[in-house]
């Protein structure tokens, strides 16, 4: 079922055309009813019900929006000039907002790629395109969305962990962007046989389940603290190294294996300790 454009005709002028007629009718009524009933006065009432009739003909049609015309349950086609808008009264007309919709889903509480409970939710905007598919290819559209919606959104939670184990690992947290585009795609597809194109889809909130946060914060805390130490030791390291080819190169002071030992431990102590260190000021020779 596709869209199918339609003629109609401008509802003011076809308006004041009909009551005209009805006024018409109704003078020629009441003049031939006083001259006495006759044939005259049966086509001035029959001129007067159709033009009645046919006021049904008219609709209102506002700016991005469609009227879907059906006869006898068969597709006829689809209105979308605006203003006052008039086709034949025996058509249903069915008005369908094309304009640019948006909607939160819920905190659904699914698991993530490594089986920990999260709660996320996201933003959908939306818009009907086709509004034959809309109305005709499924019940109703608007629940469709919003089921297919949340739908989308619990595959796509499942198929990324919450946080980047390793590098160039795309998660939940940390790639925000190419996560909304595949929700944007799983959408779009879900939602095309409903006529709907998705315009945006991002995460609006997203955080461990209450029964895991307080462990999973900790976890983050961890490895936060050991990614810290681990540059500080790589840096300690580098310093020391450096530290002593400056000075056997310049020829200051000649180390043994024992007094170099002994010399990057109390610097990696200095380089590393979280307080600082109390100095120690030998005020002897070197052995």
């Amino acid at each position: 079922m596709k869209e199918n454009p339609s003629q109609s005709l401008p509802g003011i002028p076809v308006l004041l055309a009909l009551l005209l007629i009805a006024a018409g009718c109704g003078y020629v009524f009441l003049a031939s009813a006083a001259a006495g009933p006759g044939a005259i006065t049966v086509v001035a009432v029959l001129a007067g019900l159709l033009a009645v009739v046919c006021l049904f003909g008219l609709y209102m049609v506002e700016p991005n929006q469609a009227a879907v015309l059906s006869l006898f349950g068969k597709y006829v086609g689809t209105v979308k000039d605006n203003g006052l808008r008039w086709n034949n009264p025996l058509y249903a007309k069915r008005k369908v907002s094309q304009r640019v919709r948006n909607f939160e889903s819920g905190k659904l509480k699914v698991n993530e790629l490594d089986g920990s409970p999260i709660e996320i939710a996201a933003v959908i905007v939306w818009q009907v395109v086709d509004s034959a598919e809309a109305v005709y290819n499924v019940d109703d559209y608007e629940t469709f969305v919003h089921i297919q919606s949340e739908s989308a959104l619990r595959a796509m939670a499942t198929s990324y962990p919450y946080d980047q184990h390793e590098d160039g690992q795309l998660s939940l947290r940390s790639h925000a962007n190419e996560i909304s585009q595949h929700l944007k795609e799983e959408l779009q597809e879900r939602l095309a046989d409903a006529g709907v194109t998705v315009s945006d889809a991002r995460i609006s909130h997203l955080a461990y389940a209450p029964e895991i946060a307080q462990a999973m914060l900790q976890r983050q805390q961890a490895n936060a603290v050991i990614a810290a130490r681990t540059r500080i030791v790589a840096g300690a390291v580098g310093m020391v190294e450096m530290a002593l080819a400056e000075l056997q190169k310049n020829g200051v002071v000649q180390l043994d294996e024992e007094r170099k030992a002994q010399m990057v431990s109390n610097l990696l102590v200095v380089l590393c300790g979280e307080r600082g260190t109390q100095p120690i000021v030998n005020t002897g020779s070197l052995y």
